[in-house]
Formats: C-alpha cells, structure tokens, sequence
C-alpha cells in the first residue's frame, strides 16, 4: 500500500517545466516561429470611443470637452460616469457614431488612427480646430477558470499576454499553461484560439497581443486532485500519512 501511495504521490508532482514561462521549444513545448501577426485594432460595433478636440476657440473647447480638464479626468479613471456617458461615443450596429454637429460618422472596421483623421476632415471645414485625440475607453479582457475569474481593464492601447498575468496575478498555480484557449470576436465570429503559454515564441505568435473583450478560459491540470505540488511535499505527505497510520495501528492493535 505504501508503495502504491508513492507512486501516486510521485506521479502527481508538479514539475518546472508545467509551469514557468518563457522555455525553449523542446519535448511538448511548440514553436510558434514567423506567425507573429500584430494589426492595428479595427473598431467594431458597442466599441466606445473618447475624443477630444483642440481648438484655439474656448467655446469650441466648451461645445465638444465640456468646462475644466474633461479629457485628463477621463484618461486617469477620475471622472464623473456622467461626463464619461456625455463625451463618449458608441459605435452603432450601423458602423457610425453620431458627433455633435458633424452627425454621423462611419469609423466601424477603422483603426484609431484613420478614426482621428476621418473627424479632424469631417470638424475641419466646420469648425476651427488644431487636432482631434481619439481613444478608446472601456477596453477590458477577461478571465475564467483556475481559480482566477475576473474582468481587467486595459490600462493601455497594446496588453500581451504576460502583462495580463501580471494585472490579473499571474494564472494560479495549477492552471493548464499547456492549454490556454482565446475566445475572440470578430467580424467572422467568435473563434476560440488555444496556444501554450510556457513558449518562449508565443512573442512570434498571433498569440501575444490581447483584444479587447477576449475571454481566456483556464483549466486545471491533473494534478491538482491530489494536491501535490513539488517531490519534498509529496515526500512530507507520504510521511504524514504513514505516521498516521502508524498511530491508529498502534492505537486499535
């Protein structure tokens, strides 16, 4: 029985290479060589876009930004979810978002980028203005799975996939690094990407960059059940065990 019980317990470890990043492709570790593919993020329908216009006239600052510093108090979280709702906008099932003035203005599938040029042409022959700053708020990602369920916010334009472990405190210690699945939206659908964390070429990889609103699901590794992480704590379990079944030996007989 003893015996049985090692084998379980040594079976069951958990070992360096389930575990840490960034290790050389070798064994069952892909390579994920010259599939890096990073594109600028194209808008797409109930993306909420911040702009800011900057203009020598004060009343053309008033008329789009509102009184006071609106646009610093958006960036940095501080303000009001009124004035978040008044100078934001939705990008409609119709690919537009409907500005003051300028009306409606088709940025679906645009990058941010082409979005800022489309307004400062549109407000331009209007309006004087300087420039237009465009950016998106609400960009967030989520985790579920392992013990790590919960939604990020992305605290900038581009978030890989390890500093999504750093905000969101790392994956836990028994999820599956070997599995880790995407689920992303698109205009072609949802389609669910599954790439092993553990590669030092996820930076090559179509993998790296996160989008907004990506789930990533997480899954337990086998181990887990018996809850044996490293040899010396299955060592210190089988001991524990066979004291203890020492004792009530000793105790009934």
């Amino acid at each position: 029985m003893f015996f049985i019980v090692l084998t379980l317990q040594l079976t069951s470890c958990i070992t360096t290479n389930q575990i840490n990043y960034l290790q050389p492709p070798k064994n069952f570790i892909p390579a994920y060589k010259d599939t890096f593919s990073y594109r600028d993020y194209r808008l797409k329908e109930g993306d909420r876009l911040y702009v800011q216009v900057y203009s020598m006239d004060e009343k053309t600052n008033v008329l789009f930004n509102g009184s006071g510093n609106t646009g610093s108090q958006m960036m940095s979280g501080s303000g009001s979810s009124e004035n978040l709702d008044l100078y934001t906008y939705m990008v409609l099932p119709n690919g537009n978002i409907q500005f003051p003035i300028i009306g409606d203005v088709i940025v679906k599938g645009k990058t941010i980028r082409e979005t800022k040029e489309i307004l400062e042409n549109a407000i331009k022959p209007v309006l004087k203005i300087n420039s237009v700053d465009v950016r998106m708020v609400g960009r967030s990602f989520s985790i579920i799975g392992s013990g790590k369920s919960g939604r990020f916010p992305f605290p900038r334009e581009k978030v890989n996939i390890y500093q999504a472990l750093a905000l969101a405190g790392d994956f836990g210690f028994f999820a599956d690094r070997s599995k880790i699945r995407i689920l992303r939206s698109n205009d072609k659908g949802n389609q669910i990407k599954t790439f092993d964390a553990r590669s030092i070429d996820i930076i090559n990889s179509e993998y790296y960059y996160l989008e907004p609103d990506d789930v990533i699901f997480l899954q337990p590794m086998k181990e887990q059940f018996f809850g044996v992480s490293t040899f010396w704590m299955a060592v210190s379990t089988i001991v524990t065990t066979y004291s203890f079944g020492v004792i009530i030996y000793k105790s009934f007989f």
